[in-house]
């Protein structure tokens, strides 16, 4: 097993393990905005008055990636008493901006998990330091098990006349529906679907798995949108994060890369049933056994056993199960469904360079580029400082994925300051 001494993990077999971390740090009331040389100190749970490292960010907001130890991977593998990840403090400061600490940062092996900082402006110079305190993981924590509900929701009418829409935001409330003291907040509906994925399976399981319990989590949620399921109740937020009702989410945690990349990629996927136009309820439970709903678990033996992800969803849903996809998608404009590449010209080249030049505004790694239409070498350099600084695959090629990231990040930096902050209601 292991001991920890110090703050480093001591495997008795000798082989000791790391996973990596990465902290990006904007300014919430700019537009979210790159925060640069914003000083980021580590320290490791166990010890929290030792700092293990200093990091600064960049001039797009980012610390280098660190390696620091973490337990046996074995232990996030199957069902045991020990913890598989380890907990991390940062303490994350920047002239003029609210000192913010955040307390037990999870950090799996062999995995790179990115801390998103989002850093509130100093109103009168002597705001304490903000504390966030990220909880257990699901499958760690002691947290009420889903309460069933029908998988397809009646109160539709007519469905057919009501399109599937993906949002730009979503509102979650942190707590039971009836808790009117529980905080609202508003949030990017991928950085929600990426955060309630990070926060309910672990990111060292095979990536069918992964895969399969994404389209779960963006199938209830879209269930949720669709039926405006609370908001016909009379409540004024989309989902909350009570796990016997909906799904987890913990307010700032960090989330795994591959996870983040995997949503980035289909994040305007759920999953049907035929003859059924809104997306199935697709819910899930903690247990080996879960009457209609997926097993976290034993989705994860499933792609041991090299399981595709719509095998693994068809084990609990059925085989009349299928994946589908939308491409009405709130605040941008749909992917022209070919990739755009260096000897194309097209208006779609033209839109996403318009899009590039006023990021390089914020973000001075990509380059200020012409908006001519034509996709030549400067192009393809842009394109790639995009993906570098946004950990997307860089090829140089704008392809769904990018698309969309390029549309969503030129979206948020362009809306009026004040207009969107992540913990304020509605």
């Amino acid at each position: 097993m292991y001991t920890i001494n110090n703050g480093i993990y001591l495997v008795q077999s000798g082989k000791k393990y790391f996973g990596i971390l990465q902290v990006q740090v904007v300014c919430e009331e700019a537009g979210s905005r790159p925060v640069e040389n914003a000083g980021v100190q580590v320290f490791h749970k166990s010890d929290p008055n030792t700092v293990i490292v200093d990091l600064i960010t960049d001039i797009s907001g980012k610390t280098t990636e660190i390696e620091l130890p973490a337990p046996p991977i074995e232990y996030s593998m199957e069902p045991t008493t020990y913890q598989p990840y380890s907990e991390y403090r940062l303490v994350i400061t920047a002239p003029g901006l609210q000192t913010l600490e955040i307390d037990s940062v999870q950090l799996f092996p062999y995995v790179k998990t990115v801390q998103p900082v989002k850093m509130p402006r100093k109103i009168n110079g002597n705001e304490p330091a903000k504390t966030i305190l990220i909880g257990p993981h699901f499958l760690c924590g002691k947290y009420p098990p889903k309460i069933y509900e029908d998988e397809v929701k009646d109160n539709i009418v007519p469905e057919e006349n009501k399109p599937i829409l993906i949002p730009e935001f979503i509102i979650v409330h942190d707590g039971i529906p009836s808790d009117a003291a529980a905080g609202n907040y508003k949030i990017e509906y991928r950085d929600y679907i990426k955060n309630v994925v990070s926060c309910q399976i672990y990111a060292t399981w095979p990536l069918e798995t992964i895969y399969a319990n994404i389209l779960t989590i963006l199938s209830f949620s879209l269930n949720r949108i669709y039926t405006d399921w609370y908001p016909s109740q009379g409540y004024d937020f989309t989902i909350t994060s009570s796990t016997a009702f909906d799904q987890i989410w913990i307010y700032g945690r960090n989330v795994n890369s591959n996870i983040c990349l995997a949503v980035d990629y289909i994040f305007n996927y759920f999953l049907s049933l035929p003859d059924i136009t809104q997306p199935i309820l697709a819910q899930a439970g903690n247990s080996m056994i879960c009457s209609n709903m997926i097993s976290l678990w034993d989705s994860k033996f499933l792609g041991d056993q090299t399981y595709k992800a719509l095998d693994i969803l068809r084990y609990y849903y059925g085989d009349m199960l299928y994946i589908n996809h939308t491409d009405n998608i709130a605040g941008v404009i749909a992917w022209p469904n070919t990739e755009l590449k260096e000897g194309i010209t097209s208006e779609e080249v033209e839109y996403i360079q318009k899009q590039l030049r006023i990021l390089s505004c914020a973000y001075y790694e990509i380059p200020l580029i012409n908006a001519d239409g034509i996709y030549e070498e400067n192009t393809k350099a842009a394109v790639c400082a995009f993906q570098k600084i946004f950990d997307l695959p860089v090829t140089g090629t704008v392809d769904a994925a990018t698309w969309y990231k390029i549309s969503h990040t030129h979206a948020s930096i362009t809306r009026p300051a004040g207009s969107y902050t992540g913990n304020s209601p509605k």
